[in-house]
């Protein structure tokens, strides 16, 4: 082989290499906000900072903030219109309880809203944070609602919607423990002064999956799977005189 041709081969055999290369530096440089993000904000009380501040300086009321992970975030990207003024979002993606917790006094409280809607436990099933048990995210919960009912704040607890897998956790059984974990949290909202919304018989098959149509991965609503959420919640909000 002449030089010239193995100088070719090696420039055509690094050419073919970078694709990949630069696929894995999108994933490291993604990976490495990640873990810095985690590491220096682990709760991301950052991510609403600007908008919390805005709001408060605004001076407008705010009716109900809801507080959750990519279910309640992707609810406001793919149904803006069920996000009138006075309804503000507060979902942070693959985020657990524990995490949420920290965030109720500046998320939620500071807000100084009527009512919290808080929908949280999927990505505990999951273990996106280190592994959980329900023991756990039950005492989560319990004190969320606790913290926003010594702020006179409403509570609107809902129920985890049905998933029959969890796409990023595969063969994970997540039927049963969603099941566990809303049977829970009806029985509790009762006990605690809190209105429970249950979204499962909107959105849930009898084995425990979502509707066809109503999610795109079996988890993630999509706009017609908020809106058959809407159709539950809508009622619930007006009896407690807020506006629809």
């Amino acid at each position: 082989m002449t030089p010239d041709r193995r100088h070719f081969l090696g420039l055509a055999a690094g050419a073919a290499l970078l694709p990949a290369a630069a696929a894995c530096a999108q994933e490291d440089s993604y990976e490495v906000k990640r873990q810095r993000q985690l590491a220096t904000d682990w709760p991301w009380l950052g991510r609403y900072a600007a908008d919390n501040a805005a709001l408060a300086a605004s001076g407008k009321p705010t009716d109900i903030v809801f507080m959750g992970d990519s279910i309640t975030e992707g609810w406001v990207g793919k149904r803006p219109e069920f996000f009138r003024a006075g309804r503000v979002g507060r979902g942070i993606s693959g985020q657990t309880t524990p995490q949420m917790v920290l965030r109720m006094m500046a998320d939620v409280v500071a807000l100084k809203p009527k009512f919290v809607h808080i929908m949280a436990g999927t990505n505990d099933i999951a273990g996106n944070t280190g592994p959980m048990t329900p023991q756990r995210t039950q005492d989560n919960l319990a004190m969320m609602v606790m913290l926003a009912r010594a702020a006179k704040i409403g509570v609107l607890l809902a129920s985890v919607p049905p998933a029959d897998g969890f796409p990023w956790r595969p063969g994970l059984a997540t039927v049963t423990p969603i099941r566990a974990l809303n049977a829970w949290a009806k029985g509790y909202a009762g006990q605690a002064g809190a209105t429970f919304v249950n979204y499962t018989p909107a959105l849930a098959t009898p084995g425990g999956a979502m509707k066809p149509g109503f999610a795109e991965d079996g988890v993630h609503p999509t706009a017609t799977g908020y809106a058959a959420m809407e159709g539950v919640l809508t009622p619930i909000l007006r009896a407690k005189s807020l506006p629809v």
